[in-house]
């Protein structure tokens, strides 16, 4: 690390749980974030601001005036451009050290196979069921933690999923892809402004916990917030062995 890194990241530094080598492994590490909005600005910009040694950001979406109610990685002047370019900017300002790569199409299985691979950690941070499941099953095929969040009205939800454990479940043994499931969207049901921040920041604190071996994850959990009472509810999950993605019963798939 150099004179400016120990400078920089001074405050990560004097953690006991975090300390130079932890840091190393940030600056080693590769995050995939899915979804470039809501969610998606916390996390991209903590995870730059921690030093993570590269970030890839997947968004087909431009930036809308709608969106920057919540969305703070966008401004006023980036209206209209792609969501990825804005929030590479947005991080590039926080700190200019970090490779941010950026992917302006739909996540779709074909492209998660290309990206999930090179991962060490992918947050998703969409807000589309079936892009979720897609995402999961490209997680549990290439054994790569999924640090998964969801934010709508005021009701938030935060796990990780982490293939590489024998015992925890993935998001389809939590929401089973065969469930019928109601689309439900800010355009439509409206978000409170802080909460995409709140739950966004958590994404951002498992995935650098996990990437920086501190602590315990929220694997085998799932943390639940009622933004009006502000009440926090966690349940424990467990995988399934009936779950088609990552079930006993779950097709084989070659080894990465």
């Amino acid at each position: 690390m150099t004179d400016d890194d120990l400078l920089r990241y001074s405050r990560h530094i004097l953690l006991e749980e975090i300390g130079v080598e932890g840091q190393q492994r940030l600056a080693a590490s590769h995050a995939v974030v899915i979804g470039a909005g809501g969610l998606g600005s916390p996390v991209a910009l903590y995870l730059g601001s921690a030093g993570l040694g590269r970030i890839t950001l997947v968004d087909a979406d431009t930036v809308d005036v709608t969106n920057l109610q919540r969305q703070i990685a966008h401004a006023q002047d980036r209206v209209g451009q792609a969501k990825v370019d804005s929030a590479r900017e947005a991080i590039r300002a926080l700190n200019p050290a970090v490779n941010v790569q950026v992917v302006a199409q739909r996540a779709d299985a074909a492209l998660l196979d290309t990206l999930v691979p090179g991962a060490s950690v992918v947050l998703d941070c969409t807000d589309n069921f079936a892009t979720r499941h897609a995402i999961n099953a490209a997680c549990v095929r290439h054994r790569v933690p999924l640090v998964s969040g969801a934010a709508i009205r005021f009701d938030g939800q935060v796990a990780v999923y982490d293939p590489r454990d024998g015992q925890a479940p993935c998001y389809a043994c939590v929401f089973p892809p065969q469930q019928a499931v109601e689309e439900t969207r800010c355009a439509t049901m409206g978000v409170f402004a802080p909460l995409v921040g709140v739950i966004g920041s958590l994404q951002a604190a498992e995935a650098l916990k996990l990437l920086a071996g501190a602590g315990t994850t929220l694997t085998g959990r799932l943390l639940m917030l009622d933004g009006l009472r502000m009440e926090w509810n966690e349940i424990r999950v467990s995988r399934q062995a009936g779950c088609p993605v990552c079930g006993s019963h779950a097709p084989e798939t070659p080894a990465t």
